[in-house]
C-alpha cells in the first residue's frame, strides 16, 4: 500500500483543501493507462448532461452534488508512488478556510527594497535582513553608526542568488547579525554594472576568482576590506560559512580597524592605477596589428577541442568574440591566398557552431540559447537565458550562412530571434534582459529547482485543472451510488491526465523517433559526462541533445529526411504545449540599453542576410518561418523604445535601463557603444538615415563623457558619481565584448562614412584607443579577441564601401540591399541614399559631399543603382544584385 498527500487549491483564494488519499497497486482497472480509463475520458461530451440524472433523487446529498457542480475550478497536485491506483477518499485529515492573502498582509517582514523597480531587489524585499539599495542613506547610516558595510551584489536570473537568498538572507539568525553588526546594500549588477565593477576586480584581484552572488564588506567610506562570492550558511568541508565569515569581519573590525582600511584603501589605489592606462604614443607599433591577430588566433585554435567544438574546456561559454575572431582571421588568410588555414579555422568555427545548435545548452523546444554548460558537450546547462548572448549568437550564426550558404545555420538565427519576438518583447518593442534558470515544479510549490521547466523525465507529471469542485461534498456523502456515479463518472474523468504519463502519451507513435533523436533514456540522459550532473541533481531526467547526424537516422526508419524533420518540428509543437502549461522562470522584464543594442544588430542583420535562403526553405518549430523584413520592424521597435523612454533630447544623454521607468543609473559606455553598434546596422540593412545621424549624435555624447583625450581610450564610467571608486577602461571581451573593442570598430566604420576632419577625427580616436592596450595585443591577445579584429582593420589602408542609389521602399532596394550584404566581409560599409528626399540630400552633404554627388549623378528612376569603392576608385554602376554580388566576390586588389 502506498500512501501519498494530495492538495486541493481552489480557485477562489480563500478556500483551500487538504486532502489525504490512501493508494493501493491492487485494482487494474484503475490504471492511468487502462482502456477502462480511456473509455471513460471519451465520454466527455454526455456526462455533463446526464450527470443530474445518475442522482438518486432520495438521496440525501443530491442538491449538494448540483450546487458543487457548478463551483470555480480547484486545483488538485497529486505526487505519485504508484503507477496503479485505487482511490480511498474517506479520510479528511483538514480543512481550513482563510483570508485571501494581499501585498500589504503577506509578509513577515518589509524592507526598503519593496519601494525599488529592478526585479532582482524586488525578490530581496522581504527579507529579514534590513537591507539598503546602493545610495547616500545606506553610507551616511554606516558613518553614524560607524559599523562596516555588507554589499551583496547579483541579479534576478541568478541561480547562486536564489541559494544564498534562501540560505542565509531568509534565515532570522544570519539576519539579526547583519542587521546588529553591519549596514547591508543590495545592488542589482544589471543595473549598476558601475558599482559591480569596482568590487569584482578587488575580489579578482585578491583571490584570483570571481562570480556572483559577489559579498564584499566595505568600510563606510566604501573602500572594500574582503569579501568572496557564495558562502554556504555554516562551516562545511574545511571552509567557513557565512555566520562565521560575519563573525571574523566584526572581530576584525572591532579589533584590527586600522589594518583593514588601510589596506583597503591601498587595493583600491593600486587598481585604479593598474585599470586606467594611458598610451604613450597615439598609434599602435607598425605590425602589432597583424601579429595580435595571428596571436589570438594561434591561441585559440590551442584551446581547440577537436571532439566536442568550442574553445577551453569545461565549463563551456558561447563566448561569441572568438567565433568572431576565427571568423575575421579566416577571411584574411582566404583573401591572403593560404587558403589552408583559412579552412583550418573555418572547420573548427563550423563544427563548434553545429555542436552547440545540437547540445543541450540550445532549448530544442523553445528556441535560444542557454547561458552555458557545465560539462564539455554542450550539454547540460545552467539554465538562464541572457539578452547578450541571443544577440550576439544569432549574429555569429548568420556569419557562419553568409560564409558557407548552408541553411543550418540561417535556421539557428531564426530559432533565437523567433524565441525573442515570442518571448522577449515588451508591448512597446522592448526587449527584455533575460529568464532565470530556476523555476517551480509545479504550481504551489514553495521551492524552485534549476532547469524544472526545461528537464523531461520519462515519466511526466501533469498538473491540471480538475473541473466541478463536487469532490468534497462527496467525501461526506454516504449514498453508495452517489460513490459510484462520482467517482467513474466525475472524478476519474474531470481530474484530466491526471497521475503519471509517459512521454510515449504526448507523442504518441512518434515517442520512439523523437526519444531516439534527443537520447532521452528512462532513467535520464545526464551521465553523458562526469561534469554533467557530479551532485545527481538531474538524476532520472533528460536535457535534449542530438547526438547523431539527421540523414542517418532518417535513413534507418526509411524516412526521407525531409519528412523526418516534419515530425521532429511536430513532436516539439506538442512537447512546446505541455510545457507551456508548467510554471514559467521568473522574467527579468528590465530593459538594458546595451543589451538591446546587440539586439537590435542581429535583427537588423538577419532582415538582409537571410534572404540569402533558397526558396522553399522549409521551416520547423520553434520557428516561425517569417518574411526577413519582419525583423528589421524589430529591430526599428527596439530602438524607437529607447528613444523614447531612455534618451533626453536636451542633453543627449542616455540612462542606463528601463522598468517602470528609467533608472537611476546613467548611461555607461557600453551602452553607448552597443547602441551605436547596433544602430549602425540598422541604417546598413535598410533602416532610415535617421539612426544614422543618432548613431553620430550618441558618439559625440560618447566622446564628452567618457572619452580620455589625453591618455587615449574611453572610461567606462561618466566618473560623476563619488560613490563609484574606480574608472576603469574596460578592454576584456569575455561574455560580452568590451566597450573599448566595439567603440575602435565603431569609429573605424563611421571614419569611412562621413568625410574631411570628421573622418580623421574618428580614425584618429580609434588609433589612440588601440595604443592604450599595446601591451595586451602584445602579451594576451586572446583575452581581447575583438580588440584584435579592431586593430587589423585599423591597419586596412582603405575600407570598402557599397552604395545604393535608389528608392528605399521600392522591392528592387531590398534586393540590392540583400546581395550588398550576401557575402561576409567585415571590411565593408553599405551607404544608402535616396536622391529624391531632400532631407536625406542635405545630410550626405553635410557629412560626405561626395556620396551626395554620386547619388546625384547616378540616379536612375524605377532603379536601384550600385558602386563598389576601394582605394579612392569606384565600379562602373550595376543594377542587377547579381552582378552586385560577382564585384563583391572579387578578391582585393593590392594596394
Amino acid at each position: 500500500m502506498a500512501k501519498f498527500r494530495t492538495s486541493c487549491f481552489s480557485s477562489r483564494p480563500n478556500r483551500t483543501l487538504f486532502i489525504t488519499t490512501k493508494l493501493a497497486s491492487s485494482h487494474p482497472h484503475f490504471h492511468p493507462h487502462s482502456s477502462m480509463l480511456r473509455t471513460i475520458l471519451r465520454r466527455s461530451a454526455t456526462t455533463t448532461a446526464k450527470f443530474s440524472s445518475f442522482i438518486s433523487k432520495d438521496c440525501p446529498c443530491r442538491s449538494t452534488l448540483l450546487v458543487s457542480f457548478c463551483r470555480p475550478l480547484p486545483f488538485f497536485v497529486v505526487s505519485p508512488r504508484s503507477a496503479v491506483a485505487r482511490f480511498h477518499t474517506h479520510q479528511v485529515v483538514a480543512m481550513a478556510e482563510r483570508p485571501a492573502e494581499t501585498t500589504s498582509t503577506s509578509h513577515k517582514f518589509t524592507n526598503r527594497l519593496a519601494a525599488e523597480h529592478s526585479p532582482y531587489l524586488l525578490q530581496h524585499a522581504h527579507n529579514p535582513v534590513d537591507w539598503y539599495p546602493w545610495g547616500e542613506e545606506a553610507f551616511a547610516e554606516a558613518r553614524r553608526r560607524d559599523v562596516p558595510i555588507f554589499l551583496s551584489i547579483g541579479y534576478s536570473t541568478c541561480h547562486w542568488c536564489h541559494v544564498m537568498e534562501v540560505e542565509s538572507f531568509e534565515d532570522e539568525g544570519v539576519a539579526k547579525l547583519l542587521n546588529d553588526w553591519f549596514v547591508s546594500i543590495k545592488v542589482d549588477r544589471e543595473e549598476r554594472p558601475d558599482v559591480d565593477k569596482v568590487y569584482m576586480t578587488f575580489v579578482q584581484a585578491l583571490y584570483g576568482g570571481g562570480g556572483w552572488p559577489l559579498s564584499v564588506f566595505l568600510s563606510p567610506d566604501l573602500k572594500p576590506l574582503m569579501g568572496g562570492t557564495y558562502f554556504p550558511p555554516d562551516d562545511n568541508y574545511g571552509r567557513p560559512g557565512f555566520k562565521t565569515i560575519l563573525r571574523k569581519v566584526k572581530d576584525a573590525w572591532d579589533n584590527k580597524r586600522e589594518m583593514l582600511i588601510k589596506s583597503g584603501a591601498f587595493a583600491i589605489e593600486q587598481l585604479s592605477e593598474a585599470l586606467s592606462a594611458s598610451a604613450s604614443t597615439n598609434k599602435l607599433p607598425d605590425g602589432l596589428s597583424q601579429n595580435a591577430l595571428q596571436l589570438c588566433a594561434e591561441q585559440l585554435s590551442q584551446s581547440y577541442d577537436s571532439r566536442y567544438g568550442g574553445f577551453g574546456s569545461a565549463p563551456k561559454f558561447p563566448r561569441p568574440v572568438e567565433i568572431q575572431l576565427m571568423l575575421y582571421h579566416s577571411k584574411k588568410m582566404e583573401d591572403a591566398g593560404k587558403l589552408d588555414v583559412a579552412k583550418e579555422g573555418q572547420k573548427m568555427v563550423l563544427f563548434t557552431l553545429q555542436c552547440m545548435a545540437k547540445g543541450g545548452i540550445h532549448d530544442h523546444v523553445g528556441g535560444g540559447f542557454h547561458r552555458y554548460s557545465v560539462d564539455e558537450r554542450w550539454h547540460v546547462p545552467h539554465f538562464e537565458k541572457m539578452l547578450y548572448d541571443q544577440g550576439q549568437l544569432a549574429n555569429v550564426y548568420l556569419d557562419a550562412f553568409s560564409i558557407t550558404n548552408d541553411v543550418f545555420y540561417s535556421l539557428v538565427s531564426r530559432d533565437i530571434l523567433d524565441y525573442l519576438r515570442r518571448d522577449m518583447i515588451g508591448p512597446e518593442g522592448e526587449i527584455f534582459s533575460a529568464e532565470d534558470a530556476d523555476s517551480a515544479e509545479h504550481e504551489g510549490a514553495k521551492k524552485k529547482k534549476e532547469g524544472a521547466f526545461y528537464i523531461w523525465t520519462s515519466k511526466e507529471v501533469y498538473f491540471l485543472w480538475r473541473q466541478p469542485q463536487f469532490l468534497f461534498d462527496w467525501l461526506f456523502c454516504s449514498c453508495f451510488k452517489c460513490q459510484i456515479i462520482c467517482l467513474s463518472n466525475r472524478l476519474l474523468f474531470r481530474t484530466q491526465h491526471l497521475g503519471v504519463h509517459l512521454i510515449d502519451d504526448i507523442l504518441g507513435e512518434r515517442a520512439t523517433l523523437f526519444k531516439d533523436h534527443y537520447y532521452i533514456k528512462q532513467l535520464g540522459n545526464c551521465d553523458l559526462s562526469g561534469m554533467s550532473d557530479p551532485h545527481n541533481e538531474f538524476k532520472g531526467t533528460n536535457v535534449l541533445i542530438e547526438l547523431n547526424d539527421v540523414s542517418a537516422l532518417a535513413s534507418k526508419l526509411g524516412l526521407p529526411t525531409m519528412k523526418y524533420l516534419d515530425i521532429l518540428g511536430e513532436c516539439k509543437q506538442k512537447l512546446f504545449n505541455v510545457r507551456s502549461k508548467r510554471p514559467r522562470p521568473h522574467l527579468d522584464d528590465k530593459v538594458i540599453v546595451s543589451w538591446n543594442g546587440l539586439a537590435i544588430s542581429s535583427f537588423a542583420r538577419a532582415s538582409k542576410v537571410l534572404k540569402g535562403e533558397t526558396d522553399g526553405t522549409k521551416f520547423h518549430f520553434p520557428i516561425v518561418g517569417c518574411d526577413p523584413k519582419e525583423y528589421l520592424e524589430v529591430a526599428d521597435k527596439a530602438a524607437t523604445f529607447i528613444r523614447r523612454h531612455l534618451y533626453n533630447e536636451q542633453t543627449r544623454r542616455l540612462q542606463h535601463s528601463f522598468r517602470n521607468g528609467p533608472s537611476k543609473a546613467p548611461g555607461f559606455l557600453d551602452d553607448y557603444a552597443f547602441l551605436i553598434s547596433g544602430l549602425l546596422d540598422l541604417y546598413e540593412f535598410g533602416g532610415g538615415i535617421h539612426w544614422l545621424v543618432w548613431a553620430t549624435e550618441l558618439q559625440n555624447t560618447q566622446d564628452e563623457v567618457f572619452l580620455d583625450r589625453e591618455g587615449g581610450g574611453y572610461f567606462n564610467t561618466p566618473g560623476e558619481d563619488p560613490s563609484v571608486l574606480l574608472r576603469v577602461k574596460e578592454d576584456h571581451d569575455g561574455a560580452e565584448p568590451s566597450g573599448n573593442s566595439v567603440s575602435a570598430i565603431n569609429l573605424i566604420r563611421l571614419a569611412s562614412m562621413v568625410a574631411g576632419s570628421r573622418s580623421d577625427y574618428y580614425r584618429q580616436t580609434a588609433e589612440h584607443l588601440l595604443a592604450v592596450f599595446e601591451t595586451r595585443l602584445k602579451d594576451m591577445a586572446m583575452a581581447v579577441p575583438l580588440m584584435c579584429c579592431a586593430a587589423d582593420l585599423i591597419s586596412v589602408p582603405s575600407r570598402k564601401q557599397v552604395v545604393l542609389v535608389g528608392h528605399r521602399e521600392s522591392s528592387e532596394f531590398d534586393n540590392m540591399l540583400a546581395a550588398a550584404h550576401a557575402l561576409y566581409d567585415p571590411n565593408r560599409t553599405v551607404i544608402h541614399i535616396d536622391p529624391t528626399k531632400n532631407e536625406e540630400m542635405e545630410i550626405w552633404e553635410d557629412n560626405n559631399s561626395n556620396i551626395a554627388l554620386m547619388a546625384k549623378n547616378n540616379y536612375v528612376p524605377d532603379k536601384v543603382v550600385a558602386l563598389v569603392c576601394q582605394n579612392f576608385t569606384c565600379s562602373p554602376p550595376v543594377t542587377d544584385p547579381k552582378y552586385l554580388e560577382a564585384l563583391l566576390s572579387k578578391k582585393p586588389a593590392a594596394v
